[in-house]
Formats: structure tokens, C-alpha cells, sequence
């Protein structure tokens, strides 16, 4: 459906209206707006709210980013030009917005990194608003590491203003979309693709079933199994539009890495709007188990959940496409 036609709940009304206050003063010399933290559950509406006021702004000098490949973009301008400061300039010297999506903070090192590029943003007055899963209080939740973030908790509190988008129903539940990342399946069974290919990834070969034509079939083992990163799933998806991922097993059986490389493979799909196919053991309602905690698991079984379900081990492809506006998250 067209954006238009969206229905907003209570919270996504609020938060419309701040958003379309902060639209109209974005680049305004003398009337620089605050900048906004919106956080709630997956598939509540948020980044179909960013997606509506980011159009809304009609300063050319703004920019937009989904966490995970603003952070490979970020690191691999550090490496290029030395200090975080001249490649953040580098990323977004002389805009007055910045928006970023699926905002989160879940390890010691990356914090330290959001920690420097916050200052740097704040320093110049950018405006910046963003989406998460988390209210600011809850970023990097380990109690070992918490205490040295409180000081860029204070000082995303102190910059922007927090409204919780956490309505009761997930929308992506109600089904309803069939294009880009939603063309793919969930399918009980198992995979009838065979074959053999090598992939080159994270300074290793993947071992492949197909990897032509723009389309990656592999097994989860495979995939997740070994020490690769959202930047390199990033770095795949450029090649790879369409992706189907083989005998997924009940989440519950594998380690905890294994299931957060998975997380990050389809936040990275999703993000990109590739279609995806799951060939997995057990349905989709079963697939997390009784893992007790994993970050960012419960987006991803959201995600999951905009995939058409299907009982017989069929294999289609997809079709990739761009993301409709009023995809909700």
C-alpha cells in the first residue's frame, strides 16, 4: 500500500507530528531543530516514519543510513583517511541531517566508535534522528560495559528527545507485501538445489550450492558457521540480489555466534531489500527455541515473519525490487 494510505496508532502519530516539526526547521541557519530517538519493537512503524520524513525534508544537505552499513562505511573511511574525525567529514561533511536506522549498541568496541562519532555530530550541530529497538538507557546492556556508556547515554539525552513507537501490533505480521526481501519463502523442508560452488569471503572461500547470476545458494553451517561479519555480508549482497539459505536448523542447536551472524545476514538482507528463502527444520513460530537471549533475535524472527510460508521443499528464486515506502519496522 501507498504511504498515504497508512493508518497511524496512537504512538505514530506523535511521533509524525515531531517528526514533520523537525522537517520543517532541518536547515534553518538560526533554528536548529532537536534531534529525535524514536525506539520500540520490530515491525511497529519506525522506519516507515523515517521513511516519510526524510522525504518530507527539503534540504538536499541530508543523509541516511542503515546502522550496519553506515558503520562498514565508517570504518572503511578510517582506514582510508587515519582519524574517525576526517572520515566522518568525509561521510557527511556539510549536511544538516542524518538519520539513521536500526540504531543499537551491543559490543564494548563498537561503543567506544559510537561514543567518538556522537561528539563528532553534536559538536557540528548536525541534527540527528534515529530509529531503534532500545531506549537509550538499555544500549550495550552488558552490566561489565554498561557503565562506561552511561556518559553518551547522557549525552544522547541531552541532544535529542525520546518518544517510544511501541504500539502492540507488529505489522509485519499482517502480511500483505510480496516484493523484494518479502518475495522470498519459509519453507519446512528441505532444499532440492545441489551443487557445488566457492565463494570468496572474509579472506576464506565459502563453500557454495550455486553462487551465479546474481543469486547465492548455501548452507546455514556454512554461512554462519564461520567468523564473517555484517560488513561482509554487506559486501556479498553487492554481488548476490537473491539468496536461499539451506538446512536451517531450530536456532536453539547452534551456538550463539552462529545465530547472531545469522541476526546480522538478515538485518543485512532486509536492509537491502534482497529476497530471501529459508529451507529450515522446524516453522518459523519454532525457529528461535529457547535461546535465552541473543541481541536484535526478535527483529529478525519479525523480519522473518514477512516471508511467504510453505510446507513443501520447493525452491523460488524471487525477484528482487526496491522497498515499497511504507514498509513498516
Amino acid at each position: 500500500m501507498e504511504t498515504r494510505d497508512v493508518v497511524l496508532d496512537a504512538d505514530q502519530r506523535i511521533a509524525a507530528d515531531r517528526l514533520a516539526a523537525i522537517a520543517a526547521r532541518v536547515g534553518k541557519r538560526w533554528h536548529r531543530p532537536r534531534g529525535l530517538y524514536l525506539w520500540g519493537g520490530p515491525g511497529r512503524g519506525k522506519t516507515m516514519l523515517m521513511d516519510r520524513f526524510y522525504a518530507a525534508v527539503a534540504s538536499k544537505h541530508k543523509r541516511r543510513f542503515h546502522f550496519h552499513s553506515f558503520f562498514a562505511q565508517l570504518n572503511a573511511a578510517i582506514h582510508e583517511y587515519g582519524t574517525l574525525d576526517k572520515a566522518a567529514d568525509s561521510l557527511l561533511g556539510g549536511v544538516d541531517l542524518v538519520c539513521f536506522d536500526e540504531f543499537h549498541v551491543h559490543d564494548s568496541g563498537d561503543a567506544r566508535l559510537v561514543s567518538r562519532l556522537l561528539d563528532h555530530l553534536f559538536a557540528r550541530h548536525i541534527t540527528l534522528v534515529v530509529t531503534s529497538n532500545y531506549p537509550p538507557a538499555d544500549l550495550l546492556p552488558n552490566p561489565l560495559f554498561h557503565p562506561m556508556f552511561e556518559p553518551t547515554i547522557d549525552r544522547i539525552l541531552e541532544h535529542l528527545d525520546v518518544l517510544s513507537v511501541n504500539g502492540p501490533q507488529d505489522y509485519r505480521r499482517l502480511g500483505g507485501k510480496h516484493t523484494g526481501f518479502a518475495a522470498g519463502e519459509y519453507v519446512v523442508g528441505a532444499c532440492p538445489v545441489t551443487g557445488s560452488a566457492q565463494v570468496p569471503v572474509a579472506h576464506r572461500l565459502l563453500n557454495a550450492r550455486v553462487a551465479e547470476n546474481g543469486s547465492l545458494t548455501v548452507d546455514f553451517a556454512e554461512l554462519c558457521g564461520i567468523p564473517v561479519s555484517a560488513a561482509d555480508f554487506l559486501e556479498l549482497a553487492r554481488t548476490y540480489t537473491r539468496w536461499t539459505v539451506c538446512e536451517v536448523p531450530a536456532l536453539s542447536d547452534v551456538p550463539a555466534d552462529w545465530v547472531m551472524r545469522f541476526v546480522n545476514l538478515v538485518d543485512v538482507l532486509y536492509d537491502t531489500d534482497h529476497p530471501l528463502s529459508l529451507y529450515a527444520a522446524v516453522p518459523l513460530a519454532c525457529l528461535a527455541g529457547r535461546i535465552a537471549y541473543v541481541p536484535d533475535l526478535y527483529r529478525a524472527i519479525s523480519r522473518l515473519s514477512e516471508l511467504t510460508p510453505a510446507q513443501l521443499p520447493r525452491f523460488i528464486g524471487g525477484a528482487s525490487g526496491s522497498r515499497p515506502a511504507s514498509i513498516l519496522d
